[in-house]
């Protein structure tokens, strides 16, 4: 990798955007690739705007390389204010932005971003689920995190979709 691609990822790193839960999300997407062990959780919140359905906020959890992770900040901004369709029609390499082209070594993780977010987005995608509340100690309610999904599966909940 370049010099001048890991300055822009430890940029990105040195102030990530949208990271952690969204609670009372409208929909959620987990993804993972088997290959390096990477798994992206995305969370999505809907707002009506001029008469459409928009991407109030979204938010991401990651196991995942340094990469992924810039490429999950970046990308959360970028469909803000987008629809759904808006959203899913861009491509991995535009949802890396201002991080520019990734070498091929690193494209599975624009790939890894895309994934999650088709899993929360697709119409056709049973992985699109109204997140389950969990509670925790004290009491309060919260957006089930990826360790949940480790630690307590549930039947009918959150499907782990592997990329290729």
């Amino acid at each position: 990798m370049n010099d001048d691609l890991q300055k822009r990822i430890q940029d990105a790193l040195a102030n990530p955007q949208n990271m952690g839960e969204l609670a009372n999300a409208d929909a959620i997407g987990t993804v993972g690739n088997s290959e390096c062990g990477e798994m992206l959780r995305m969370w999505v919140k809907f707002k009506q705007q001029d008469g459409r359905k928009v991407i109030d906020r979204a938010t991401f959890q990651s196991f995942g390389c340094e990469t992924a992770i810039a490429v999950a900040s970046l990308a959360t901004e970028l469909i803000r204010g987008k629809t759904a369709e808006e959203a899913l029609a861009l491509k991995p390499e535009e949802l890396a932005g201002e991080l520019g082209p990734l070498p091929p070594m690193k494209i599975h993780c624009s790939q890894l971003v895309e994934g999650a977010l088709r899993a929360a987005l697709s119409p056709q995608a049973d992985t699109c689920t109204k997140p389950t509340e969990s509670t925790t100690t004290s009491g309060n309610s919260t957006a089930p995190t990826l360790l949940d999904s480790f630690s307590k599966p549930k039947s009918g909940g959150v499907r782990i979709q592997f990329l290729e």
